[in-house]
């Protein structure tokens, strides 16, 4: 009887101690899909930044509107960007273009609730 008290409380123990091992498997942070980390984002990143800058550079006249933001609050800075982007379609259509990698991977890899954040899943 003694002997089959010890095995049930050995089994017992090694039961629960193999269950804490494996919870926090269990409860781990799913895998983020392929060319999800940290590192693809910011190299999408730099990449639509250069695009921004260099396009900035050989369109003065849009370089010069950005600029001209600074400083503004920001509750302006997005209806005049929106009231300059419905004058100059174009500008926008191409701005959008650039953006566009970095719209594709914050969708690819979770922003889930639309917040503009990669919610790495």
């Amino acid at each position: 009887m003694l002997l089959t008290a010890r095995r049930t409380v050995v089994g017992v123990v090694g039961a629960g101690a193999m269950l804490l091992a494996v919870a926090p498997a269990a409860f781990a942070e799913p895998v983020p899909p392929p060319n999800c980390t940290a590192a693809d984002l910011a190299g999408v990143a730099s990449g639509v930044s250069a695009a921004t800058s260099a396009y900035l550079f050989t369109h003065p006249d849009v370089n010069n509107f950005f600029t001209s933001m600074h400083g503004l609050p920001h509750e302006e800075i997005g209806p005049k960007v929106e009231e300059y982007f419905a004058a100059n379609p174009v500008v926008a259509g191409e701005l959008t273009n650039i953006r566009k990698p970095i719209q594709d991977i914050r969708l690819r890899c979770g922003d889930t609730d639309g917040d503009g954040d990669v919610d790495i899943l």
